[in-house]
This record gives C-alpha cells, sequence and structure tokens, in this order.
C-alpha cells in the first residue's frame, strides 16, 4: 500500500509539470504577443488565469472562496497571501480579477517555458541584494501608474514544513502607504497539504480562500508600516487557526 502511495505522488508530481508546460506551448504565440507591449499586460493576465484554473482543475483541486470584499475594476491594489506551495501563484491568479503583478524571487525565472513569461511580466528581486530590492519598488511604481495592482507574498519565501506562518516582510506595506493603495489580504487554507515542497505529499482536494476585508492605507505614512504588518499577519494566521479547528 505504502509502495502505491509513493508511485501516485511521483505521478502526481510529473503531472503538474505536464499541466504548467501544455498551455503555454498551445497558447505560445498569443503569450508572446501579449507581452511584445506593457500596454497589452491586461490581455496577458486574462491568459494567465485560464492557465492558472486550467492548472488548478487538472490538479483535481475543487476551489471555494469567501469574499468579506471585492475589488473594484480598474483600482490599484496591494494583494498578499500566505505562501505554503509552488501552486500558491495559480490560487492567486484564479482569486483575483484585477489585473496584477508578482513581485517575486528572480530564481523562478530559470524554469523552462514558465520563466520565459516570469521574467517579463514579473518584478524580479534577488532577496540577497539591496540594490535588487530598492529597484522593485521604482518598478512596481511604474506598473501602479500604468493602472495595474501588485502581489507579493510577503514572507518573503516559503517558510519550513512546521511553520504556520512566518513573520512578514516590510515592503508590500511600505510600497501600498506610499501609493496609499488598499491592502487586500488572502489565507489559503490548503495549499500546503494539497501540494506543498515535500515531494511525497498531497492530492487532489478542496483549496479553501478568503478574501478578507480591506486594509485601508489612505492617511497612514510609513510611521505606520509596522502596525499595517502585523495586522495582515494577525489577521491571516487567525484565520488559518479558524479553518484549521
Amino acid at each position: 500500500m505504502i509502495v502505491f502511495k509513493y508511485i501516485f505522488w511521483t505521478l502526481y508530481r510529473i503531472w503538474f509539470y505536464i499541466l504548467v508546460a501544455v498551455p503555454i506551448i498551445v497558447l505560445f504565440p498569443l503569450l508572446l504577443l501579449s507581452i511584445s507591449k506593457e500596454s497589452w499586460y491586461p490581455f496577458f493576465f486574462k491568459l494567465a488565469r485560464f492557465w492558472a484554473k486550467f492548472i488548478l482543475i487538472g490538479m483535481g483541486f475543487r476551489c471555494s472562496f469567501i469574499k468579506e470584499e471585492v475589488p473594484v475594476k480598474g483600482k490599484s491594489y496591494m494583494f498578499i497571501a500566505n505562501h505554503t506551495s509552488m501552486v500558491d501563484i495559480m490560487l492567486m491568479l484564479a482569486s483575483v480579477k484585477n489585473p496584477f503583478v508578482f513581485v517575486g524571487k528572480k530564481e523562478l525565472a530559470k524554469i523552462p517555458l514558465f520563466g520565459f513569461f516570469y521574467k517579463r511580466t514579473c518584478i524580479l528581486v534577488d532577496r540577497s541584494s539591496v540594490k535588487s530590492r530598492q529597484a522593485v519598488f521604482l518598478r512596481a511604481q511604474r506598473r501602479l501608474k500604468q493602472g495595474l495592482s501588485i502581489c507579493i507574498f510577503p514572507e518573503g519565501g516559503v517558510p519550513e514544513e512546521h511553520i504556520v506562518l512566518d513573520n512578514f516582510k516590510d515592503g508590500a506595506f511600505r510600497l501600498a502607504i506610499n501609493h496609499q493603495i488598499p491592502i487586500v489580504p488572502l489565507t489559503f487554507a490548503d495549499n500546503k497539504k494539497r501540494f506543498s515542497y515535500t515531494f511525497f505529499s498531497g492530492g487532489p482536494g478542496r483549496m479553501r480562500v478568503k478574501i478578507h476585508k480591506f486594509l485601508l492605507t489612505h492617511g497612514l505614512t510609513v510611521e505606520n508600516t509596522k502596525y499595517l504588518n502585523e495586522k495582515a499577519r494577525m489577521l491571516i494566521l487567525n484565520q488559518l487557526k479558524t479553518f484549521n479547528q
């Protein structure tokens, strides 16, 4: 019985990468066209959402959403969520209709096919470089001026398996305050259980998402960064505890 489980987990992981690759190959001409101009990014975003939903459905994930508030079309936001899995990217795309740009680690640009579009559409950061982290703010500012939103996983990476929710970095909150845009916290309840970075684990099932009431930044200054950081973190942490009861 244990042998069959390991065979299933191995095939399940291989199937994931097949699902990641197939839509990119099929849609390659359209994807290439959509990134040829920055102003066409919303079209690329629609294709990315299709790609994400294709993967989630193909993996047997049943997504359910609890929405305390819904983002307004045409308005910019800072989207944040807990980070536990490779499918966090797909689930974020499936959860949000407003076109947004990911801020993510540059290492993901090395992934074949996926990395080609990742490095051309996302804001890449080398977390070991102070200069790179500072450059993120300038590139994010340009995107916000284009009417787009930003998405950051504020833990700064995927924490170790035993950590429920790591401490948040300040970047997302400082950026939101500087541009006076609302922060939209999302809690991903089941990603670690369904598809964690532990190879021999996971499987089909429900994926619960809660989109919390927005945290407003109007009137706040950089001195409020830590307060906003902790408020958002406690909101997500408490929701994770509620989901796990």
